[in-house]
């Protein structure tokens, strides 16, 4: 079937309906909507206002379940994801910063920046 792209790929693509993400990670609809509510994770909405859940929501919610069975509550949840995050955030600038001076030394710039 060539010429046929698939956004099933997409991890950010919203395909699950709340009923849908509720029996993958085994959690009840209502514990999903006050997860959102608590600003743990954010589902894209369809055009009619339908929650809808992308793998990427999945993991996250797989990573929920994770932390409160270890005995954190919903605010430490939520510190941690948002540690993890900046953690990301800091990975990559330090990945970018090391090319970029792989980059200059490559041009000749041997001394440190400074």
């Amino acid at each position: 079937m060539a010429g046929v792209t698939s956004d099933w790929a997409d991890p950010e693509r919203g395909v699950f309906s709340i009923s849908v993400a509720a029996e993958i990670t085994g959690l009840h609809p209502q514990t999903l909507r006050i997860y959102e509510r608590e600003g743990l994770l954010e589902p894209v909405r369809s055009i009619g206002g339908t929650r809808r859940y992308s793998s990427h929501d999945i993991e996250r919610l797989h990573e929920i379940i994770s932390l409160t069975g270890t005995g954190l509550n919903l605010a430490g949840v939520r510190q941690v994801l948002a540690l993890q995050e900046e953690t990301r955030l800091l990975r990559g600038e330090i990945a970018r910063l090391r090319r970029q001076m792989q980059a200059a030394q490559r041009g000749g710039d041997t001394e440190p920046a400074g």
